[in-house]
């Protein structure tokens, strides 16, 4: 015999696809229900796998902007579980703590909410003494750990830890309940369900800690395959563990290299290999939302810059032709093959394109409002120029450089006098 249980965390019901509704009202309705759809996926996982118990560790809600209905969908969900006898373990986390559909929820029969003092609940299932622990969020800001809150291991049992947490951080999250992966390993459980940070990740130590990401990314951010977490215990002890899809909906880039490309249909055809290409992949998701990238040097740079919006249409007509295929945007990376494409004089050229690129003080002016820009963005887009100082002023040196390389062929004599 064996305990089985999926692990899930951030769901984020009724999370706003703002960006895409801007965009796309077409694609917008497709995906609206996504948060929705990944939930009743997991459930369906679960009855299919017939595991032992399903445990999500915070943020089933998205703050306090769920629509009316969303509390009567969780419970039926839940039900669902209960009357099949597989057990459901929550926490709240940051978002969570904002709403008060989750206080006021009264779960199923199977179904526990951890309260915002540690409790344990423990239960025998597949041959195993299990102890779940548990601690949920007060308010939407927790700066210290919860870890000393949290009781000691069962012993004879296998304990499974419930938190929400930002870890030693993210460059994408602010700082929540921050904590140590030896901290987690030296508190003597054996599997922590961890739960806040976005992207998968997976410590194999004393205990075996993972952080299973969001089952169902959001927007270009939160790209690639998502996945819950499938974990066996079995008689030996041994606990396995495996990634199941579910998400109905994949974010992805395509790369497109341009390169020495100088005929616009070559480029529309490029365009359209790689969109084709990456649709025609296996995937366990319904829909498929690119965003191509255009890469390389190439003579069309100013007119791909100046006909971009053809190119998006170009990219939604290829993509209608594949099922379940959409295009979030075409993001431009092209550059000129180089200044003797203007006719500005090679001195003004010689300043624009090397000398001011070289520039120490407007390197590190541009470095400096580039900071002060991210500061001001949401957590989860605050890694756009890179995790750290040094890539985020590189980063603007290369924005500087492909700027110079798209401006300088569009300025004639004629424009500048």
């Amino acid at each position: 015999m064996s305990f089985r249980f999926l692990h899930t965390a951030d769901l984020h019901l009724d999370s706003p696809l703002v960006s895409l509704a801007l965009r796309d009202p077409d694609l917008a309705a497709e995906v609206g229900v996504a948060s929705r759809t990944v939930l009743t996926r997991i459930v369906d996982l679960a009855l299919n796998e017939a595991v032992d118990a399903v445990v999500i560790a915070g943020d089933l809600w998205d703050g306090s902007q769920v629509s009316a209905k969303t509390p009567r969908f969780l419970k039926q969900e839940l039900t669902r579980l209960s009357d099949a006898g597989i057990r459901c373990f929550i926490i709240r986390g940051n978002h969570d703590a904002a709403s008060k559909i989750t206080r006021e929820l009264v779960p199923p029969p199977g179904t526990h909410i951890f309260a915002t003092k540690p409790g344990t609940e423990q239960f025998e299932a597949g041959g195993h003494t299990i102890a779940v622990h548990g601690l949920s969020f007060c308010d939407g800001s927790i700066p210290e750990s919860l870890l000393p809150k949290y009781p000691a291991p069962v012993a004879g049992a296998f304990n499974i830890g419930i938190m929400h947490t930002s870890l030693n951080g993210s460059a994408q999250h602010d700082v929540y309940a921050p904590c140590s992966l030896g901290a987690l390993d030296a508190h003597g459980y054996d599997y922590w369900a961890l739960g806040h940070i976005h992207k998968r990740d997976v410590h194999t130590g004393q205990s075996t800690v993972v952080m299973p990401g969001i089952p169902q990314g959001r927007d270009i951010g939160e790209a690639g395959a998502r996945s819950v977490t499938l974990a066996t215990l079995g008689d030996d002890g041994n606990l396995t563990l495996e990634q199941r899809g579910v998400a109905s909906l994949r974010f992805d880039r395509v790369t497109v290299d341009l390169a020495g490309i100088d005929d616009w249909s070559a480029a529309v055809s490029a365009l359209a290999r790689a969109i084709e290409t990456a649709g025609s992949q296996a995937r366990t998701e319904d829909h498929l939302v690119l965003r191509p990238r255009l890469l390389g040097q190439t003579p069309l740079a100013f007119r791909i810059a100046r006909d971009q919006d053809r190119l998006v249409q170009e990219a939604k007509a290829i993509a209608e032709t594949l099922p379940g295929v959409w295009i979030d945007k075409v993001e431009n990376r092209t550059t000129a093959r180089g200044p003797a494409q203007t006719d500005l004089p090679g001195e003004l050229v010689q300043i624009v394109a090397t000398d001011l690129a070289n520039d120490p003080a407007l390197l590190a002016a541009l470095g400096d409002v580039a900071q002060d820009m991210l500061g001001n963005l949401p957590a989860d887009l605050r890694d756009l120029l890179g995790e750290d100082e040094a890539a985020l002023r590189a980063q603007c040196a290369t924005l500087l450089a492909e700027g110079t390389a798209q401006l300088l062929p569009r300025l004639t004599i004629g424009e500048a006098g």
